[in-house]
This record gives C-alpha cells, structure tokens and sequence, in this order.
C-alpha cells in the first residue's frame, strides 16, 4: 500500500534519537515532519495545526502517550486523525490498552523500515478515506440545504385571510427534506382552497414527488375554478382537480409507485360551508364552540396518484361560529416518546380543547414535551381553519 504524498506527520517521543530516526524515514517517503518532545507540546501543536497521522510514544515526561491519546479520541475536532504508538516489541499489554483508547495502529522499537512504511501508508490511507467521506458528506448536506432552501419555497409565504375566520398551519420536516406539504389559496368567488397531504415515503424521493403533486394541485386549481361558473358549486371543478392530478400521476410515474393521501378542502367564507375530498388521509376533526368533537371528515376515496381511473367523490361540511377544524398528517399522531409510546389521538384532542383559539400551537408544545430527547420519527403537518365571527356577506 502506498501512503499518500505529502502527508503532514507529527511525531511525539521525548527521545531525540527515536524522533530523529523517525523524522529522516518518513521524510525519504515524501512526507512533511513535525515533531514534539512531549505530550503537552503535542496537544497544543494539533489544536494549532492539522496533521494526517500521529506517531506516538507511551512513555513520556509531562503527559505520558495513554493521556493523549485519550485527549484525541475525547476531541470532536482531532479524533478522527489515525495514532499509531511507539511501543516496545514485547509490550502486549500496552498495545491492548493503546487499541481500547483508539489507536489506529502500534509500531514496536526498534524501528523496522518496511513495516514502518506499510503501518504509515495504511494509516494514511484510511484517513484519506475519512477526509473523502467527510468531503463527500459535506456536499451531500448543502444540496440536502438547497433542497430544503426549494421546499420551503414551496409552502404559502402567507395564508389567505377572511373576514371571522383564522387559518394557521405548522410544518416540521422530520429530514431536511420533507414529503408532507400543505397549501392555502384564494379561488375565484372569495372562497378558499387548502390542502393537506403525505406523500407515501421518506426522504428526498417523497420530497420531490411532494413539488409535484403541490405544483399540480395548485395550476389545476387556479386553471378549473377560472373556468367554471361562478353560480355552480365547487364540487365538480373540486372533483375535477383530484382526478386529474390522480390519472397524471398514476400515468405518467407509474414506475415509480409513488402516492400521496390528501385532504383537499375548499371554503366559502360567507356561508362556513366547506367541499371536500379527503383522498385516503387521515380524517381531519371538527371541535364544536365548547371543545367537544363534532364530525371527523371521512376519506372519500384511495390515496391519489396509485393507478389512472381511480374514483373520488365530493363531500360537504360546514363551520359555525366558534368551531375549529384541524387537518393533520400521520407524523402528529405516529410520534413517539422515550418509551416507544404513540403520541395518538387522544393526546391531540386534548391539547386541541385545552385552547381552541391557538390549538396548532398547543398541540405542537404538547408533541415536543411528549417526544423530548427521541429524534422525529416522521414529519409533522397540521392546518387549522377556525370560524370566530359572521363574515359580511
């Protein structure tokens, strides 16, 4: 194995022979040599300067090699730079204990030039491995960045308001890229579409079957509610997006058996009246004026996008003065705590009682004191849409 090429090395032994001996060997192999007569000196030499190995003595004055070694692997900063000790040839036990603490390697004395070659270039090459990896993992995480800086982009700026009405939503991304998405936005004839949905999976595919099926929703929105006649109900320009965008995904991405269940709601604000397809997601609750559970708007049809020609249909609810609907993705009720319990739904519900008027936030404090300490097992998306005055109409 050749070691790479100017490769910075430090040596550390308080013997001026052996560093003397060490430093001419591994200069004739290309590499550039520092050195310390101590640990101390050794420590504050790598915090001041990046090396590609260390070479390094256990019996030393100061701060003998065990110390330091254990100082390096304890350093976030320096415990991936590979150590191999200087221990003598007979010396078992230390070469145990030197591994235990995370030596790369041991290199027994005296100093025998070919497996002083072999031991350096293997050290060497691992760490060039590591510094590739790292590399490799750096550039991963700013195009995760960018995608995130995208997807973000994708979500509302702003909610559309209306006069006695609040809408809020809440959006934690489980990963810096999510597959859970929500929307809001004005349709002709002052009424207002929303939606809620989960594409199936995690990760960067779900992501970006995310912007599609967002994008597709919104352009069919805007281009089938233009259209249709202002007198009509909503229900079959409603209908008629989910349809479309079902057969386009289900056409053109069949491969890729990629789906989303939706919620896709449409409100008139004069009337609270709403029209909905709920197309296999999870059914969002309406919280009468006093907090107690009125109606759960149930699928009305498959999750979109699994196969063309899939039938949905059009559904009606309405929200009176001081009632509360709140859609939400399976992440809010699949979140675990310490224990591997479920937040669930009840959970949910009584942090939604517990203050209607802020219920995404009180269900947001109630899912991060349930979950304290355990990583997001999956993105969490709610939408509120809260009736609290007559709108002139």
């Amino acid at each position: 194995m050749t070691a790479p090429s100017g490769s910075t090395i430090l040596v550390v032994d308080d013997n001026e022979l052996n560093r003397d001996i060490l430093t001419r060997r591994l200069q004739r192999s290309g590499h550039v040599v520092e050195v310390a007569e101590h640990g101390v000196r050794a420590l504050e030499m790598m915090a001041a300067t990046s090396f590609d190995l260390v070479m390094l003595d256990i019996m030393m004055p100061e701060m003998n090699g065990y110390e330091v070694l254990a100082r390096l692997k304890a350093d976030p900063r320096l415990q991936h730079v590979p150590v191999i000790m200087i221990t003598a040839v007979d010396d078992e036990e230390s070469i145990v204990r030197c591994i235990e603490l995370g030596a790369e390697d041991h290199m027994p004395k005296p100093f025998n030039p070919a497996l002083l070659k072999a031991r350096v270039a293997s050290s060497l090459a691992k760490k060039q491995l590591h510094d590739r990896e790292q590399t490799y993992a750096a550039g991963l995480q700013r195009e995760l960045d960018i995608g995130r800086r995208i997807q973000e982009g994708f979500l509302p700026e702003h909610l559309p308001e209306a006069e006695g009405w609040e809408l809020r939503a809440c959006f934690v991304p489980a990963r810096q890229v999510a597959g859970d998405f929500y929307d809001a936005f004005p349709l002709p004839g002052e009424k207002i579409a929303f939606v809620v949905a989960d594409v199936c999976d995690k990760g960067v595919g779900a992501a970006l079957f995310m912007a599609i099926f967002r994008s597709l929703f919104r352009a069919l929105a805007e281009q089938r509610f233009m259209v249709a006649s202002p007198a009509d109900a909503p229900s079959a320009a409603l209908l008629d997006v989910v349809t479309a965008t079902n057969d386009y995904i289900g056409r053109t991405h069949a491969s890729a058996n990629m789906f989303a269940t939706v919620f896709f709601g449409v409100l008139d604000p004069v009337t609270g009246h709403i029209w909905y397809v709920n197309g296999g997601h999870e059914a969002p609750i309406i919280l009468g004026a006093g907090g107690a559970e009125r109606v759960r708007l149930a699928p009305t049809g498959p999750a979109v996008g699994m196969m063309p020609d899939l039938q949905f249909h059009v559904a009606e609810a309405s929200l009176g003065v001081g009632e509360l609907l709140v859609a939400y993705t399976d992440g809010v009720l699949d979140a675990h705590d310490a224990a591997g319990a479920m937040f669930g739904e009840e959970r949910m519900l009584a942090s939604a009682r517990s203050s209607p008027a802020s219920a995404l936030d009180a269900i947001q404090r109630a899912l991060a004191d349930f979950s304290a300490g355990v990583a997001a097992y999956d993105d969490v998306t709610m939408l509120s849409i809260r009736r609290v005055g007559v709108a002139n109409g």
